[in-house]
């Protein structure tokens, strides 16, 4: 851990499971609770805090699952993602989105983390899995997916695209994760990453292309 479980005000620590966070606030209204949750952690609110990781936890999680692809590994950075943005709160503004900040948090927690395991040597192949696919649309994918009938090439298709996704260098496969899995804009994933919005166009073309000639080369 990078920060004291000592400073973080739920006791005991909230568990990193898939969880349906937030599911008793209309999504109509949910940032208006958010601003005012927000609002009140800032103030020293610990139930407010608590409120913004029940709303935020499973894609955090999520994200920090995909980037790491290490179940236990993401727990510990998605722990202390909330743990950084507790201690960091006073200072927050709200310029971006919250989730904007927590993600940009989050996105430099799991690369200090990748490179302080460098020396263990972990496989890059490690189990990727597709928790942020529900509600999008074929067309929205990098590289072409099995119709839900074709039950006989799901796993052998998905393996092959974790091994595609393991090959793109850190900066396709972060765009990918954002972009892709998680929808964020072109801007909130240029507020993450810290370029541009055309930056983002730009390394999303050639994300996809360069998983797809991958795909198209090596057939399974």
């Amino acid at each position: 851990m990078t920060a004291s479980s000592a400073d973080f005000p739920l006791d005991p620590p909230i568990p990193f499971t898939v969880a349906a966070a937030g599911a008793s606030v209309e999504r109509g209204s949910a940032e208006v609770f958010e601003l005012r949750w927000i609002a009140e952690a800032q103030n020293g609110c610990h139930e407010a805090f608590r409120m913004l990781v029940e709303r935020h936890q499973e894609s955090v999680y999520r994200f920090c699952h995909h980037w790491l692809r290490c179940p236990e590994d993401a727990t510990e950075a998605c722990q202390d993602t909330f743990l950084r943005a507790w201690q960091a709160l006073p200072r927050y503004r709200p310029k971006a989105r919250f989730s904007t900040w927590l993600f940009r948090i989050a996105l430099n927690l799991c690369r200090d983390r990748a490179r302080s395991r460098g020396a263990r040597n972990r496989s890059l192949t490690d189990s990727f899995t597709f928790e942020g696919s529900v509600g999008r649309t074929q067309e929205e994918w990098p590289c072409p997916l099995p119709q839900p009938d074709e039950a006989a090439t799901i796993e052998e298709d998905l393996e092959k695209l974790r091994m595609g996704l393991a090959s793109l260098p850190q900066r396709y496969r972060e765009v990918l994760i954002l972009a892709v899995m998680e929808g964020f804009s072109h801007q909130e994933c240029g507020d993450i990453l810290g370029c541009s919005a055309r930056a983002v166009e730009s390394l999303l073309f050639r994300a996809r292309r360069d998983l797809t000639a991958w795909w198209e080369s090596r057939p399974i």
